[in-house]
């Protein structure tokens, strides 16, 4: 036993001074001005070798993860002011009612649709990669469905009863709902008496400045915490797993590719007419963050810097979508996710699907997308609701389960991507996108995060 805990404490100990050792070659190149979005990459790719190395040896990464859990912790408590504030500076500065209903619908439409085409990706490619065929796998032991939340369920826990009490549990939706009303009221009582709302909207403008800089602290601290959370990520999966279900892992992330290039690509091109080469490597930010902490919630602050400072899209465009799709748009959970399991759990158990069902499953997969906004796990909930849809066997869910997490980063960094790209496109309808500035090349310079 004495032996056991030297040998945690060595590796623990190993574990750390490793960070310490990356932190500062980060901090160096950080003092050099090295580029933002280039030291996220060196993070990642340090994260990638440590992880790695720390995998074959055999040794722990406590003391790096801890480093990762300080990061995502930072940023989670964030999330609930910053959602609060922005939507009451976003809608509570608008003038007309009628154009809170336009962007809202234009928003929901884009979500929706997008999601409905992850999901024909998805099950296109799995189609295509058959990434059920031969495999036979066992059910893990104590493996139970989660269950599925009743539609009235479902709203009822969308509408706050106690906005602090929500806010205290880390309800986004709720706290958003609270702020949509208060909003609303503000812009009915100012369109009666602007003078008696102007010391509550000064208010709000100045706790949103406050809000941004606080924002500015903690995003700089990301090529940290990139490089803690690949490290244990890289660490605790190994080759077993990955063989194991690899195709599992190859066919969701062609899906996710495609999705990527072709439906954000071409939306960006085609609909915003801007260049998407350029538009990606604006919110690489965005996408990096996405990836290793694999919450969309986790990433929204990094989010409304990117889309505000480096898309030049305006503020309260931004802080209207860019929550809303924190909570409701899935086209990696609800969209693409969902169908590939779907199609694999159909291949393991031998059950033939037909086309009816393949509509079936594009129409569910929009429908529950909506269903699940604000509902914990709702990559597991849309997956759920799509297999109870088509009569599959729920245990298909629990046989991926393995590599979920590793999948889940692609799914995110899409979620978060459909976002910023729905925030451009509306934008871009209202007029309210900064072409011009969004074609200079300043972008390190357009987001305030070289300094540390």
């Amino acid at each position: 036993m004495q032996n056991n805990l030297l040998s945690a404490v060595e590796t623990n100990w190993y574990s750390f001074v490793t960070s310490i050792i990356a932190f500062a070659i980060l901090f160096f190149l950080a003092r050099k001005r090295l580029g933002f979005g280039l030291r996220v990459i060196i993070g990642m790719g340090l994260g990638l070798v440590v992880g790695i190395i720390f995998q074959n040896l055999g040794y722990e990464t406590k003391g790096i993860t801890t480093f990762g859990s300080i990061y995502v912790n930072l940023i989670r408590m964030l999330v609930i002011p910053l959602v609060f504030i922005l939507v009451l500076n976003s809608i509570s500065s608008l003038t007309s009612l009628d154009y809170l209903r336009k962007i809202g619908f234009k928003t929901f439409a884009w979500f929706l649709g997008t999601t409905g085409v992850a999901s024909i990706i998805g099950l296109l490619i799995a189609l295509l990669f058959n990434p059920g065929s031969g495999i036979q796998q066992a059910v893990p032991e104590g493996f139970t469905a989660r269950e599925i939340p009743t539609f009235s369920q479902v709203i009822l826990d969308l509408v706050p009863s106690n906005p602090f009490n929500e806010a205290a549990q880390g309800k986004v939706v709720p706290v958003l709902i609270f702020a949509l009303f208060l909003a609303v009221a503000i812009i009915k009582v100012g369109s009666k008496n602007a003078e008696a709302v102007k010391p509550v909207r000064d208010l709000i403008q100045s706790a949103t400045q406050v809000m941004h800089q606080v924002v500015k602290f903690i995003i700089r601290l990301t090529p940290y915490g990139v490089f803690a959370l690949i490290a244990g990520i890289t660490a605790k999966y190994g080759w077993d797993t990955l063989q194991e279900l690899g195709s599992v892992i190859v066919t969701s992330y062609v899906a996710l590719i495609v999705h990527f290039v072709l439906v954000f690509g071409g939306l960006v091109l085609f609909v915003a007419k801007v260049n998407p080469i350029r538009f990606f490597r604006k919110i690489y930010p965005t996408i990096a963050v996405a990836f290793t902490t694999r919450s969309s919630y986790a990433v929204l602050p990094v989010n409304l810097e990117v889309i505000t400072k480096r898309l030049h899209v305006s503020p309260r465009i931004a802080s209207f979508v860019a929550p809303l799709g924190a909570s409701v748009n899935f086209n990696g959970c609800g969209g693409i996710w969902p169908a590939i399991v779907a199609v694999f759990t159909a291949q393991v158990f031998g059950i033939d699907l037909s086309i009816t069902d393949y509509i079936i499953l594009v129409i569910v997969s929009i429908i529950s997308s909506i269903g699940v906004a604000g509902v914990p796990g709702p990559a597991v909930i849309s997956t759920t609701v799509v297999l109870t849809a088509l009569g599959l066997p729920l245990e298909g869910i629990a046989i991926v389960a393995g590599v979920e997490a590793l999948i889940d980063m692609g799914r995110t960094a899409v979620n978060a991507t459909g976002t910023t790209v729905t925030s451009l496109l509306v934008a871009n309808s209202e007029g309210e996108f900064d072409r011009e500035a969004f074609n200079r090349d300043e972008d390190e310079e357009d987001i305030a995060l070289n300094a540390v």
